[in-house]
């Protein structure tokens, strides 16, 4: 993965960029770690903004990351401290960019490992199920576990979600599953522009 470049940020899905190339976008309900992971995924500390109060993301913003590569970050989910309004705005920001980009080949999803998948991730989860994405879970802050602990979390958690679901335990604080989750990013990019050039080359068409 190249070093990332900030491209844009977008409040309606007019603003998005070209929807051409690949990309891997991270969500998460607030304060889940979803900022935190993507710096420390990206290599960049400051890429995306972090914050102790949750809610910050409130646009999706757009990363290069090489050729035609670009990792996103799409607003968080579930905080309450906003007015419904504002809370609907997101939701429908996040769906559209999830329903209608062609070029997403992949999402991460944050989930703080304490309180493991909560209503509003399993809701997201089942709703992505069809859409025939690439999905891996950050099981965030599992240093705040101990090591049996948070192993016994990630079984449970992992007997909760479909089984092509991809999860790993992730610590900012000690890079437990860094290498992991950017191993899964590779791939899903690397795999994803492959089996675009054969269907190009065969004369098939395909989403991813």
């Amino acid at each position: 993965m190249s070093t990332p470049i900030f491209i844009k940020s977008a409040a309606a899905p007019k603003d998005f960029p070209a929807d051409d190339g690949r990309e891997v976008a991270f969500v998460g309900r607030s304060n889940s770690g979803k900022s935190t992971a993507l710096n420390l995924l990206a290599g960049v500390r400051k890429l995306a903004r972090v914050s102790k109060t949750p809610g910050r993301t409130q646009l999706v913003n757009f990363f290069g990351v090489g050729a035609e590569r670009r990792l996103v970050d799409l607003p968080g989910y579930g905080f309450a401290r906003v007015s419904r309004d504002t809370q609907e705005d997101w939701r429908e920001l996040i769906e559209a960019y999830l329903t209608t980009r062609r070029s997403l080949v992949g999402l991460i999803v944050t989930l703080d490992i304490r309180r493991g998948v909560t209503e509003l991730d399993d809701t997201l989860l089942r709703w992505l199920e069809p859409m025939g994405l690439h999905v891996g879970l950050l099981l965030t802050k599992a240093d705040k576990l101990s090591h049996g602990a948070s192993i016994a979390r990630e079984r449970e958690i992992a007997s909760t979600v479909a089984h092509d679901v991809k999860l790993t335990r992730f610590s900012a604080l000690n890079r437990t599953g860094v290498d992991v989750a950017r191993g899964w990013i590779d791939d899903w990019m690397q795999r994803d522009a492959t089996s675009a050039a054969e269907d190009e080359s065969s004369g098939s068409v395909s989403r991813k």
